[in-house]
């Protein structure tokens, strides 16, 4: 269960799509990091992902978890971004037979759920198909 301080603070990651590149070897991360974990250079730069790239691979959730259950069954994939950063995603608005491995995708910003019967509403990324 996420709690509301750990979603407020994923925020700019979550809501604009922010990463950071170490200054040295130029790697992108996402969820931003302190340090650099290939060349161990903290000297980090905000980045932002890149918005579209393509399916590397992909399942479909028939028994989801609680927050989720009115979704199911939903396919979530691992993407590869233009930019070469991984992330893993919901997969919306695509026939679960049309999916397949290298489907081009792009990022939409929607609603995730709702936590608790008058929770909060928890947003983020989606992925649909770049025609």
């Amino acid at each position: 269960m996420t709690t509301p301080s750990r979603y407020w603070r994923e925020i700019p990651q979550r809501y604009r799509g922010e990463a950071n590149s170490c200054e040295k070897c130029k790697k992108k991360f996402f969820p931003p990091r302190l340090i650099c974990p290939k060349c161990g250079n903290r000297d980090l730069a905000k980045a932002k992902i890149a918005d579209k790239g393509k399916v590397l691979s992909f399942t479909i959730i028939r028994v989801p978890p609680s927050p989720f259950k009115d979704q199911a069954p939903y396919a979530v994939g691992i993407v590869e971004l233009k930019d070469g950063v991984k992330i893993m995603g919901q997969i919306v608005e695509c026939d679960f037979k049309d999916l397949k491995v290298g489907l081009p995708v792009k990022i939409e910003f929607r609603k995730m759920f709702k936590e608790g019967h008058s929770g909060i509403l928890c947003y983020g990324y989606k992925f649909v198909p770049d025609s």
